[in-house]
């Protein structure tokens, strides 16, 4: 381990006090709020990629401890457990490695943490984060049917003739009390692997990173045990009640993990040929809709599997190595 010397500890505290200054200006901006969230957590994650886990606890408390006397320790614990905590340890993950020969590799190179294995815990963190903030604000359906009165009261106080249908009404608030953590959680994996991707790619160009670059396309494939969790959220959700709600959270966060899969996989599978770029076009743009969403799902759980990157030894006394 790393000892706590300046080479660890500067990079750690300007990582945390930029990841403060960001969730702080997410509370200040709504309509930039979701992205400067979810960018707080690459500052936690260029310190861990590029100066280890030492570096990422101190930007993790150091923002943290910003965050408390700034605004509240609950608004603290929240991005905590939100942001934080999730970027700390998928910086961890990453610069896990082994002896390939360990695993029936070569005796000459390293064996590094898949990335498949990577994003399986990502997707597991953001629906423990979810179900956890989801309790904490008492989550439910009292509270979806309270924020929908709300938005019809708004309407109605700008259109006086506008009168919603009452089945209607209870069937939107049924939908959404499940429909909102699944997105929410959807988006918040894709969000946070995105931070990952950039992170990783700032700490390579000022030569920091420990893991080497990888095809994202190639490598970027889901666990096959994430097909029977994906499968059990499902059936919760047709359980009713609060167990309904954590199979939403379920749903939304490893079906993300399977839908940014089936986009790597369809990345992969196009490199060279001429159909490429209008078909990667039509399918992000398609991608505001149900069904053709559906699809990319379905690609992403017909290509599960673990690709284990394999490089030369690097910076030897550094690396983190997987227990």
């Amino acid at each position: 381990m790393p000892k706590l010397n300046q080479t660890v500890l500067i990079p750690g505290i300007l990582a945390g006090i930029c990841a403060a200054f960001l969730t702080l200006g997410a509370t200040a901006q709504s309509s930039m709020s979701f992205l400067l969230y979810a960018a707080s957590a690459m500052p936690v994650l260029v310190a861990g990629l590029g100066w280890g886990n030492v570096s990422a606890i101190i930007a993790i408390l150091s923002a943290a401890f910003l965050g408390a006397l700034a605004v509240s320790p609950i608004f603290a614990v929240t991005i905590a457990i939100f942001t934080l905590i999730p970027a700390g340890w998928l910086s961890h993950l990453a610069n896990l490695a082994r002896p390939a020969s360990e695993l029936g590799g070569p005796d000459d190179l390293m064996a590094w943490y898949p990335l498949s294995g990577i994003v399986l815990h990502l997707c597991a963190l953001i629906t423990v984060s979810v179900i956890v903030l989801g309790t904490m604000i008492g989550y439910g359906p009292d509270l979806v049917s309270q924020l929908v009165d709300m938005m019809m009261t708004s309407v109605q106080t700008r259109e006086s003739s506008f009168t919603p249908d009452a089945t209607a009404l209870a069937q939107t608030k049924t939908l959404l009390v499940l429909m909102l953590p699944m997105v929410q959680g959807g988006l918040w994996v894709m969000m946070l692997f995105a931070a990952y991707y950039f992170a990783s790619r700032a700490v390579r160009s000022f030569g920091k990173g420990l893991r080497p670059r990888e095809d994202i396309a190639a490598a970027l494939r889901m666990h096959r045990n994430a097909i029977f969790i994906f499968l059990g959220g499902i059936v919760l959700t047709f359980l009713g009640g609060t167990v309904a709600m954590v199979g939403a959270v379920v749903c939304g966060t490893f079906g993300a993990g399977f839908v940014m899969a089936g986009y790597a996989s369809l990345h992969h599978r196009s490199k060279g040929k001429d159909w490429r770029w209008p078909v990667l076009v039509l399918a992000y743009i398609s991608a505001v809709f149900v069904f053709p969403l559906l699809i990319i799902l379905v690609l992403g759980l017909s290509d599960v599997r673990s690709t284990i990157s394999l490089t030369p030894p690097r910076n030897p006394d550094n690396k983190e190595t997987k227990p």
